[in-house]
């Protein structure tokens, strides 16, 4: 089964072009029934060994349809971000009866979320999509304060795999090279390094480091229970992302910037403090009606539309 998706140019300032996950059938082809248990259950363990299980505000950029959100329900409020409203529909189905979430649309590269607004930030499966890398990882720096926790994935380029394929000339790229490779149109691997480097750019400080999914082998995962290969490998993913050879790379990282906490509470009426207008970048805006928000420094106005915060597009 292929997943239906698009690239697409954004729709508000930014240039830079962004995978588009509108009406794609991504949970059903991607996740449901499709052998991926043993992914989503080592980076379910991972991130509850790793990540603060409770606190005041937590958000999931990139959080498509809500796989990992019943790890979050440990904070007061929980944001689930994404480009494609179709996914974040399917996550209101599930979670859109529980106050404590905030379901916003919009774009990683003018994220429209206040500074120094959250404790906790999860971005996995989402920076093999990034085109441009440095902006993104600007735009998360400035949503945390100094004492936020940032976990953030990024696709290897440098591994097994990929040695493997380019020793036997299989492929044309090293893995070893540090610049990024694009291997398909709006799908990047990254070198560590070049990784490392870019979080540094942009004032993350990396604590930790992990590597995940050493066993995404087809055969191996019906041979062994997704259980036992998750067991097998929690007793070295962190000893392992010194020098990742997995698929997949994690890091733990803290904002070096003296941002204080954002002091906007979790309750509703405070939602119009939430957030940062995409189109002109201030922290100003106002509700006018329920369910619509006003920046106050460019009038333009941003709707809800089925308990989803579209930001993609301004109506006014």
């Amino acid at each position: 089964m292929t997943i239906d998706k698009q690239t697409t140019v954004t729709k508000a300032t930014s240039p830079i072009p962004v995978m588009d996950y509108e009406g794609s059938n991504y949970r059903q082809a991607f996740w449901e029934g499709q052998g991926r248990e043993y992914e989503d259950l080592v980076e379910r363990v991972v991130l509850k060994q790793i990540m603060p299980l409770s606190g005041r505000r937590i958000a999931e950029i990139g959080a498509g349809f809500g796989r990992l959100a019943d790890l979050y329900t440990g904070y007061e409020q929980i944001i689930l971000f994404d480009y494609s409203r179709t996914l974040l529909a399917d996550a209101v189905a599930r979670w859109g009866s529980d106050p404590r979430f905030v379901f916003v649309a919009g774009n990683i590269y003018e994220l429209p979320l206040a500074s120094g607004t959250l404790d906790t930030l999860i971005m996995l499966r989402v920076m093999h999509h990034l085109a441009d890398v440095p902006t993104a990882i600007k735009q998360l720096e400035r949503v945390l304060h100094r004492q936020s926790l940032a976990l953030i994935e990024y696709a290897n380029k440098r591994n097994i795999k990929s040695i493997g394929r380019w020793a036997l000339q299989q492929q044309e790229w090293s893995p070893f090279e540090p610049q990024p490779v694009e291997f398909v149109k709006l799908n990047y691997d990254f070198h560590p390094k070049w990784m490392e480097a870019q979080f540094a750019k942009s004032g993350l400080a990396i604590e930790r480091r992990f590597a995940l999914s050493h066993f995404r082998l087809p055969l191996l995962k019906r041979l062994i229970s997704a259980e036992k290969l998750v067991k097998i490998e929690q007793s070295f993913v962190e000893f392992s992302g010194r020098f990742p050879l997995a698929p997949s790379a994690l890091v733990t990282a803290r904002s070096s910037h003296p941002r204080v906490a954002h002091s906007v509470g979790v309750d509703r009426q405070s939602v119009a403090m939430l957030f940062r207008c995409p189109q002109c970048g201030a922290e100003a805006f106002t509700q006018i009606v329920v369910d619509r928000l006003q920046c106050t420094a460019c009038n333009h106005v941003y709707q809800q539309h089925n308990q989803i915060w579209d930001f993609k597009e301004a109506v006014q």
